[in-house]
């Protein structure tokens, strides 16, 4: 009697191996890009023209883009990094939402190249606050398709959603003010980097998943 391969042990082994092979080639892609990011926001550092404070202080838009630029991208690797180390399943929607994600983070040196150049220009603002609307979206994608289980609250559930309602309508706020007053969209942006230094979510007594936090909030 021939074994179907759906029920065959063997089959299951393997598809099992090969989604643990995925979680480990998607982290690993992920930390190149991220690593890459990160070269090419210093291969744009803009020197000064001549050795003097002056100068260097003339150039403080380019510091304060790259600075910013740089704790975005640290804080949303230390999140990324957090979300797929976990027990999780890959599958090809996964991968897919990871790509969606790499790409939004992977416009950021553009935009802080361009800040930097328009000295915190109204457009490059705006873009900069948009790009991290997406970057924020995208990683809720990502913690919806990788079924991402923790133990939290029913508070804490509800803290988790209203952080993410939250960061979003700020960063389209953020971007809004900036074709009127960027070094107020640009405050903002940097503030909502706050509310993601702790990826970690407090253990509490129920056990809820996070991917039916998203769907409640998103329903």
């Amino acid at each position: 009697m021939r074994i179907s391969p759906r029920l065959s042990p063997h089959f299951l082994t393997n598809k099992n191996s090969f989604m643990e092979q995925t979680v480990e080639r998607v982290n690993a892609f992920s930390d190149g890009v991220f690593a890459i990011i990160i070269t090419i926001m210093v291969l744009e550092l803009k020197k000064p023209g001549e050795e003097s404070f002056r100068a260097l202080v003339h150039l403080w838009p380019t510091w304060v883009s790259y600075i910013a630029s740089y704790l975005f991208v640290a804080v949303v690797w230390v999140n990324h990094h957090f979300l797929l180390k976990k027990d999780i399943r890959a599958s090809w929607r996964l991968v897919w939402a990871n790509f969606g994600h790499l790409f939004a983070v992977s416009l950021i040196p553009f935009i802080t190249s361009w800040m930097a150049d328009t000295r915190l220009g109204t457009l490059p603002v705006a873009l900069y606050a948009f790009d991290f609307f997406l970057v924020n979206i995208t990683y809720i994608g990502l913690i919806y398709e990788s079924r991402f289980v923790c133990e939290v609250t029913r508070k804490k559930g509800r803290l988790m959603r209203f952080r993410s309602v939250v960061t979003l309508a700020l960063f389209l706020l953020a971007a809004g003010l900036a074709f009127w007053h960027p070094l107020v969209g640009f405050s903002i942006v940097c503030a909502c980097l706050l509310l993601y230094l702790r990826p970690d979510v407090p253990q509490g007594v129920q056990v809820e998943t996070v991917a039916e936090t998203v769907r409640a909030d998103l329903l």
